[in-house]
């Protein structure tokens, strides 16, 4: 089967400290700068491009593959943040922070999704596309958590242990390939912004181990 590249969207215009998943962010000005690294792990021609329809990845696949129909799935949108969308993370109720905090994999946002429903919209949608896979590449443009997500199911590692295993910085490429011992990956890119991303509250930053 051919190799399958995720590939993690460019920085998006939003403030440090907002909680975003599925709102429709535009980019940063870094866009272009950030899309042609990425396009520079990749190989000339693709068999296939996936992508999420929100703007942040659709408008990087566009880019990035120019002459290849893009097909846009729901299923790969980041994680659905409810009543919790553009709102800041130090700025949201404990009564609601807590629990989700404590057990993210299982527990709901409010009026949206846990890591759990995530995982399981987004592996129905991985399965589709391993099995319609030829012998030319396949890209997927996606988000950090779909990525994660994908990455767990592949190595057997548990949701709750997904943000320590795989770090994936904005415009991240990870090449899958299948070998004899299953799926083998290689981080062709993966450069830390300047600027940490934050997505919980800060209080969570202070009180964790390096």
């Amino acid at each position: 089967m051919a190799d399958i590249f995720l590939i993690r969207h460019t920085t998006p215009a939003v403030d440090k400290g907002i909680c975003y998943g599925q709102t429709d962010l535009d980019v940063t000005e870094s866009f272009e700068e950030e899309a042609a690294v990425i396009a520079g792990c990749l190989p000339a021609a693709f068999g296939a491009v996936y992508s999420s329809p929100l703007r942040r990845c659709s408008m990087l696949a566009g880019r990035l593959f120019p002459a290849a129909p893009v097909l846009l799935r729901g299923e790969l949108m980041e994680v659905h943040c409810g009543e919790w969308e553009m709102r800041k993370w130090d700025e949201l109720p404990r009564e609601e922070m807590d629990p989700w905090m404590a057990d993210f994999v299982n527990i709901r946002i409010p009026g949206g999704e846990s890591y759990i429903d995530l995982h399981e919209r987004v592996n129905r949608c991985w399965g589709e596309i391993v099995s319609a896979a030829g012998d030319d590449p396949v890209a997927v443009v996606a988000h950090g958590g779909v990525i994660r997500s994908i990455l767990a199911e592949l190595t057997g590692t548990p949701l709750i242990d997904s943000f320590k295993a795989f770090s994936l910085h904005y415009g991240c490429v990870i090449r899958l390939q299948v070998t004899a011992d299953g799926w083998e990956r290689t981080v062709l890119s993966n450069r830390a912004p300047a600027e940490k991303e934050q997505h919980k509250p800060s209080s969570f930053y202070k009180t964790s181990q390096p």
